[in-house]
């Protein structure tokens, strides 16, 4: 037992001191520049292996060394400075990135929208000694900026990032987890960073818009058809395949114009991004569901002249809206570029449903045809019973004179 606890202490000292340790070697107040440059004030940055060196001059310079750690040959880094917001579009940013030919590539790009490709351009501000380096799986970013004087503001509105290349382009960086966490703010005098949760605010919104619609559009929808085509045929099923119809459908609407307001509030507190296709395809698909939906109360009876122009609309609309809802979904992964497995798990839910559907239809329509063979059968038979006992009665009434 002592020998156990004495393990137990051993092993909690060198987790304690190979996690001191990491911080000592992490701190960017301990870091010393091979060029002999001297930053007076740093910040380690919360995500991202990222860290921030500067210097600030009371005629507006920052002098700043961008470090990003642990960094393959293989990715773009950048650090931009945001004027206006604490969020990625209107950010003024610095992109560096190992070229193929082992030189490293360095210029200046705003951000004018999301997916964004890096397109080199002036900022908003003067950037000057603007240099890289790439050694040991790190990048550093030097630059002097040139900020207003005239400002009493100390505090700066800071994004940094990550992504692939291919080739020698930058491509979109991950949608989720630390590449959504890293904003902050930055203040000067104290070069003390505090995070902002307005980028995790906003995806955690966007992620529920895409769930909400995935499930309700995307999914319910389809099963509440299937449901419909499929159950009716089955005279045991009637009216219970209705109601489940009926069920499947409300729900998915409702869930679906949850969604839908998501988006509407997604849009107005991002303004100057738009997704026009997606947007688009959305405000159809909530027209043509609350179209069915008044529809449904105006349903004419079975028998009623005009039920089979009815059913055709309603035919015709249901069908759209399930084929624009899985495209729409698909739009909609575009834009926020998650994890593949979730892209592959609806791949996954829509192709079971169609195979789903694949075999339903081969066999209610083998269900039909054996019950309109045995209904014609049926007739026959009792059309030739009935003839046959017609004919028996006629040649009897017809010998009954002469016998």
């Amino acid at each position: 037992m002592g020998g156990t606890s004495m393990l137990k202490l051993t092993l909690s000292l060198c987790l304690f001191m190979s996690l001191l340790l990491s911080s000592y070697a992490q701190s960017c107040s301990r870091y010393s520049f091979s060029t002999n440059r001297v930053f007076k004030s740093c910040s380690d940055l919360p995500v991202l292996n990222s860290f921030l060196h500067y210097n600030h001059h009371s005629s507006g310079k920052l002098e700043i060394a961008y470090r990003h750690t642990g960094i393959g040959s293989s990715r773009w880094v950048a650090w931009a400075i945001n004027p206006t917001s604490k969020g990625m579009v209107g950010s003024q940013a610095l992109v560096a990135y190992p070229r193929t030919d082992g030189t490293v590539r360095v210029y200046t790009s705003p951000i004018t929208q999301y997916q964004t490709q890096l397109r080199e351009g002036k900022l908003s501000f003067e950037v000057s000694d603007l240099s890289a380096t790439y050694e040991n799986n790190e990048i550093i970013v030097f630059a002097t900026l040139g900020l207003s004087s005239n400002s009493s503001s100390t505090t700066l509105n800071q994004v940094w990032q990550e992504g692939g290349l291919s080739g020698n382009t930058p491509q979109m960086h991950v949608t989720s987890g630390p590449n959504v966490q890293s904003m902050a703010t930055l203040n000067l005098l104290s070069g003390e960073t505090a995070t902002t949760n307005g980028g995790g605010s906003k995806l955690r919104k966007r992620n529920i818009h895409g769930v909400l619609n995935a499930v309700s559009w995307g999914i319910l929808m389809p099963i509440g058809a299937i449901t419909a085509r499929y159950l009716k045929v089955f005279k045991s099923a009637d009216p219970a395949w209705f109601y489940l119809h009926a069920s499947c459908q409300f729900s998915a609407y409702v869930v679906g114009v949850a969604g839908w307001g998501t988006g509407l509030k997604l849009g107005s507190e991002s303004p100057g991004i738009r997704f026009d296709t997606h947007r688009t395809i959305g405000i159809v698909l909530f027209s043509l569901g609350t179209l069915q939906l008044f529809a449904l109360l105006l349903r004419p009876k079975p028998d009623h002249k005009y039920r089979l122009y009815w059913n055709i609309y309603h035919h015709l609309v249901g069908y759209t809206v399930i084929i624009l809802s899985v495209i729409n979904v698909f739009k909609g992964f575009d834009i926020l570029n998650p994890d593949q497995k979730w892209k592959n798990a609806y791949i996954g839910v829509i192709v079971a449903l169609a195979i789903s559907a694949v075999v339903l239809e081969a066999y209610t329509w083998s269900v039909v045809v054996k019950r309109r063979r045995s209904e014609s059968a049926g007739k026959l038979q009792h059309g030739a019973n009935g003839a046959n006992g017609n004919g028996v009665n006629n040649d009897y009434g017809a010998r009954s004179p002469q016998a």
